[in-house]
């Protein structure tokens, strides 16, 4: 057992930070830490079934914690989406995949098999791939989880359906199943209704953290079990849970107590689905493989696409819900093994589908990255704004960037009667100001075009309040460039930016934060009993020195080493500074 997680731990350490880096995410680093320690790699883990036992329950934590995120009146809101893409989905991507396999050879009962089965996505993949790149809220994001609720709840009827295929079976409505699914679900909602919070309260809710996290486990275990024991999806039971806690007092503490269990689990759970890739099995049917791989993945794609569009979404986020839907599902094994079970798919034909299942949970993640990467950026590459008119300009100030610092000091200029040309590059925050009164321009002060449209040749003044680093360096530089008469104030967000705008030669610059923080630092030594006097002195000190410092590390600010020394003796000198200012204070005093 230690060697058996010493080596998922290890191989998890090493695999995952690689791909993060490289842009592929991290759930194709723990499918790829599988493949290495599996039966088909090292060999150092050969028991993949207990591992995916085990590992399951990190997808049926994760659903239990999507469950907390949605509130019920969200989930009904979502209804139209779950039913309508979801159904529409499953149905069209099913008999498209029955289609192929029937031309393949495959017979209508195992055809359609094979078609619901892998028409179904990996949640587990999905929602891990789409989160750590911040989607989930996008509109992509959103129809993908839709979808995939959806999918866990046709999942039910379709393991009950799949015994009706049997040779000689007589079609009949499975009621029984249906009823016991039905109470299943009218249980977990039931108690996560009236009983869930009475038991929190009974233990002393979250004052007794051992005894909180004990109790967390289990709702999130016990509604699964539930959910399975009445044939339906472990993880729908535990969802229902955790949406009908969304609104209790123990959301949050409940989240943070699942949260841990959680992410290290599903890590697992990748492990084994990369631990269950055949590789000798591919080895031998390479051209199989790949173009059965490249059906499945063509046309899950295609459907996905088109129904996305169908649905009104840009292209951009057709090509994500497209492609995060594009692997088979866990579920899928599942279905896969019933039907051999009852003899409606030849056990090779199985074979060849699991195998090709896996390697889509492989492909998706790097298709994903890849789309993001080459061809997201060219979807969502906007059309050349068409900025205001400004013939006519005359202002003396130019102010480059109309946010919260530009707006305050156009407010400043305004109230002492100087006229100035505000530019603001974001259309949003212009509409904004504009409704308020504001009289402000959309235009991008980093172009010639526009800066001298502005007044920039007659002018005396620019002053650059962007937020942006780099647009920032650009409009400094184009001004430099073009109107060497302007006198440049820029606002820096930091002292590497400080030190940026210092070797463009600006006339004046403003650390973000630098005023507010030494308020603060003031503040601060008043609260904790330094006499006001002392504590305004004491911010001046540092005030000077620091800005005296500013000015002594730009010549070096490039050189790591001397930079880290030069920090060092600044915090010497600054503490002599302020004693050698007490001892003066106290001579003064005396006297």
């Amino acid at each position: 057992m230690l060697i058996t997680l010493v080596a998922l731990l290890a191989a998890a350490t090493i695999a995952v930070p690689l791909t993060r880096k490289s842009g592929l995410g991290s759930v194709l680093g723990y499918l790829v830490a599988g493949l290495a320690i599996g039966p088909s790699g090292l060999r150092l883990v050969t028991d993949v079934g207990q591992i995916a036992n085990v590992a399951s329950l990190g997808v049926i934590m994760l659903m239990f914690l999507i469950g907390l995120e949605l509130r019920p009146r969200r989930l009904w809101v979502m209804r139209r989406p779950v039913f309508g893409l979801g159904s529409a989905q499953v149905a069209v991507t099913a008999a498209g995949l029955a289609g192929l396999a029937y031309l393949a050879g495959v017979g209508w009962a195992g055809a359609a098999v094979l078609g619901f089965g892998l028409a179904l996505s990996s949640t587990a993949i999905v929602l891990p791939m789409l989160g750590e790149r911040a989607l989930l809220a996008a509109p992509a994001g959103r129809d993908a989880f839709a979808v995939l609720l959806f999918q866990d709840m046709a999942f039910i009827p379709l393991v009950a359906l799949v015994p009706l295929l049997a040779p000689g079976h007589a079609m009949a409505l499975p009621w029984v199943e249906v009823g016991k699914g039905v109470a299943a679900i009218g249980l977990i909602l039931g108690g996560g209704r009236f009983l869930v919070g009475p038991l929190f309260r009974a233990i002393g809710g979250a004052s007794s953290p051992e005894l909180f996290t004990t109790v967390a486990l289990l709702l999130v275990a016990g509604s699964a079990l539930l959910a399975e024991e009445a044939g339906l999806s472990p993880s729908l039971g535990a969802f229902l849970a955790g949406a009908m806690l969304s609104d209790s007092e123990y959301r949050h503490e409940l989240q943070a107590d699942i949260a841990p269990f959680e992410n290290t689990l599903l890590g697992f759970f990748f492990i084994s689905v990369g631990m269950s890739a055949d590789l000798r099995a591919a080895a031998a049917h390479p051209g199989l493989l790949a173009a059965a791989l490249g059906a499945l993945l063509a046309a899950k794609i295609a459907v996905g696409y088109g129904l996305a569009m169908a649905a009104g979404r840009d292209r951009t986020n057709a090509v994500r819900f497209a492609l995060a839907l594009a692997q088979a599902s866990e579920f899928s094994f599942v279905l896969l093994g019933v039907a051999v079970g009852i003899g409606v798919l030849a056990p090779e034909m199985a074979a060849l589908a699991t195998l090709v299942s896996a390697a889509s949970m492989l492909a998706t993640p790097v298709l994903f990255a890849v789309s993001e990467k080459l061809l997201v950026p060219r979807l969502k590459a906007a059309p050349e704004p068409v900025f205001d008119a400004l013939d006519g300009a005359d202002a003396k100030v130019i102010l480059a960037g109309f946010g919260r610092v530009g707006q305050i000091v156009g407010r400043v200029l305004t109230m002492h009667g100087i006229p100035f040309t505000a530019l603001e590059r974001d259309p949003g925050q212009v509409d904004v100001i504009r409704r308020f009164g504001g009289k402000v321009y959309y235009g991008d002060a980093a172009r010639p075009d526009v800066l001298r449209a502005a007044g920039a040749d007659a002018g005396s003044l620019l002053i650059v309040a962007l937020d942006d680093m780099d647009r920032t360096l650009r409009t400094v530089e184009t001004a430099k460039r073009n109107h060497p008469n302007l006198t440049i104030l820029a606002r820096a967000r930091n002292r590497h930016h400080a030190h940026l705008l210092m070797d463009r030669n600006v006339d004046g610059l403003v650390r973000d934060t630098f005023h507010s923080g030494l308020r603060l630092a003031e503040l601060s030594l008043m609260a904790m009993g330094v006499p006001e006097a002392e504590a305004a002195r004491g911010v001046a000190i540092f005030r000077a020195r620091d800005e005296a410092h500013l000015l002594e590390s730009h010549e070096i600010y490039r050189d790591e080493a001397r930079l880290i020394q030069s920090a060092a003796q600044e915090v010497e000198e600054l503490t002599a500074l302020l004693e050698a200012d007490r001892q003066r204070q106290g001579t003064a005093d005396a006297i």
